[in-house]
């Protein structure tokens, strides 16, 4: 019994003197553990008389029960001791200043084709989309645009290994395979925008391997090249905010339009300051043309009673003069800095009648 309260004595003195309560769980565990000091003990009985047994089985559930009360308490205290710890070590000090929110930003290519698609909304026009894995067959032949053509070349394509129902599968090089889908499902008239992501095989300060396109097509009964010029000339009035935006038209060639015609803004470059509007200087900025008889074939519509216009611009372009972005490289370097500078308000939208910049 003297050893019993002997060992009754040291393990209290180790409870109290555990730190914390990873040192009073190893305490528990030599004293109440599986192999514990007083679970060999109470096994010891066994080998005892009766009345031996009884009364050593006795003091031991004595100085078990205390032990393990004391384990009990001490862990108590020890968790409010940590948790007071903690409280102090991360209390939050109300008189500090509020942090800034972190408010997001609009990459300015979002931006223009929102800004894109308000202007053309308002002339009637919808958004048609396309698969950006493209089969030659969309992206080419039934654009009018041959075997032989330079565009085809690998140099310029970025072809994809694999065949589709015997075409070739290709990253288009415009969005306007998504004019061919709508003209082949749709039954006229047909008035749609295709905004969306290109690729060929360009970079340096004004191309990149990829970029962002806007296509335009009208295809109904009377459209015709006065309409076609009516319209892009508003859409670049409203883009730019300039009334009386000088523009010109120049004869030129595209395989799926017919005639085709390229478009020139006026503008001033002065100093090493450029400026759209009146000036001595122009600057092509899209192509466009009367939808090729051929193209309407492909598409199962009958060129003899319809006809229509198209039109493409390059959205990096514009962006970058519209908000004087010297560098088309920079809008995929995922830059905070450049988006920061760059970007657009996240809380306000474009629109014709609110203003197109936020």
């Amino acid at each position: 019994m003297d050893d019993l309260e002997k060992l009754r004595d040291e393990l209290k003195s180790a409870v109290s003197a555990a730190a914390d309560t990873a040192a009073l769980e190893q305490v528990r565990v030599e004293a109440l553990g599986k192999k514990g000091l007083i679970t060999a003990m109470m096994k010891g009985l066994g080998a005892m008389d009766p009345d031996q047994r009884r009364e050593a089985g006795q003091a031991l559930n004595v100085v078990k029960s205390e032990i393990a009360e004391a384990i009990e308490s001490r862990k108590v205290d020890l968790e409010s001791s940590a948790l007071d710890a903690q409280l102090m070590d991360e209390r939050i000090d109300v008189t500090l200043p509020v942090r800034p929110e972190s408010e997001g930003r609009i990459h300015p290519i979002s931006q223009t084709i929102d800004e894109v698609v308000a202007i053309f909304g308002e002339m009637g026009f919808t958004v048609a989309e396309g698969p950006e894995i493209e089969e030659d067959w969309y992206n080419f032949t039934a654009l009018n645009i041959p075997p032989e053509h330079p565009a085809r070349q690998e140099h310029d394509t970025f072809y994809l290994p694999g065949e589709k129902d015997g075409n070739r599968m290709v990253l288009r090089t415009h969005t306007s395979p998504v004019q061919i889908r709508t003209m082949q499902k749709s039954e006229p008239p047909i008035r749609i925008i295709v905004p969306g992501r290109t690729y060929r095989c360009d970079y340096d300060a004004t191309h990149s391997p990829m970029f962002h396109q806007v296509e335009g097509l009208v295809i109904d009964k009377t459209s015709h090249m006065g309409h076609l010029k009516g319209c892009v000339q508003e859409f670049w009035r409203a883009y730019f905010g300039v009334e009386d935006l000088p523009v010109r038209f120049r004869p030129s060639y595209f395989p799926f339009t017919e005639p085709s015609a390229e478009m020139d803004i006026g503008c001033t470059r002065e100093g090493g300051e450029f400026s759209i509007g009146h000036g001595d200087d122009w600057l092509e900025i899209l192509g466009c043309g009367m939808v090729n008889p051929k193209v309407l074939e492909n598409c199962g519509i009958d060129s003899n009673e319809y006809q229509g216009f198209a039109f493409g611009i390059g959205l990096e372009r514009i962006t970058m003069l519209k908000y004087g972005i010297p560098d088309l490289r920079t809008f995929f370097e995922s830059d905070l800095r450049w988006l920061r500078h760059y970007g657009f308000s996240s809380l306000s939208s474009p629109s014709m009648v609110g203003g197109l910049n936020p």
